[in-house]
């Protein structure tokens, strides 16, 4: 499948709000947004219950929107570590959503997006957020933050993909050629 067309859900992943996002890359980097929005779940209700309810989530908009692959952010150990393992457990959950669909799953850094959507990986929540907005032609910015988190990584995505692709196509090129000389030694 070319570049144009793909369609790609974003996720930036939390328990208490989690960014969903939908976009469609067009040709060159043009980019259309589909749809965004948050999840929220309640922090006094019990971990179980509320990874039900992100996975659900989830899954309804993969349902709802039928991505071709889905960008999470890869979560780092900084801060608080409670907050980290509660990120972890929502990352597991909505990679099993895609997984259960056969959605292939590619994580982003937070600098890698912000390298990627603004030209600099230390970018503040305000430039991505005027970023984003700008490059969607969206009419107001996207908000809260998480929204325009998992919008970013989605536009991330589609600007990765063809480089993505050619680099797996390259390797598996490397690995027919490999095959074909030792199927055909000397």
């Amino acid at each position: 499948m070319g570049h144009e067309g793909l369609r790609v859900m974003g996720i930036d992943p939390g328990l208490t709000r989690c960014g969903l996002s939908v976009v469609q890359a067009g040709g060159g980097r043009a980019v259309y947004p589909i749809s965004v929005g948050v999840v929220r779940t309640p922090a006094d209700a019990d971990l179980p219950e509320r990874l039900l309810r992100l996975s659900r989530a989830a899954a309804g908009w993969m349902d709802d929107y039928s991505p071709d692959v889905v960008a999470i952010e890869r979560i780092f150990e900084r801060g608080n570590v409670s907050t980290v393992m509660n990120t972890a457990h929502a990352v597991g959950v909505l990679m099993l959503a895609a997984a259960e669909r056969n959605l292939p799953v590619h994580m982003y850094t937070p600098s890698e997006v912000k390298k990627a959507i603004s030209g600099n990986g230390r970018a503040d929540k305000k430039q991505m957020t005027v970023m984003i907005t700008r490059i969607l032609g969206l009419s107001e910015p996207p908000k809260p933050a998480d929204a325009a988190d998992a919008l970013a990584l989605a536009v991330c995505h589609c600007w990765r993909a063809p480089l993505l692709m050619r680099a797996q196509e390259s390797a598996l090129k490397q690995r027919r050629i490999r095959g074909a000389r030792a199927a055909h030694p000397g």
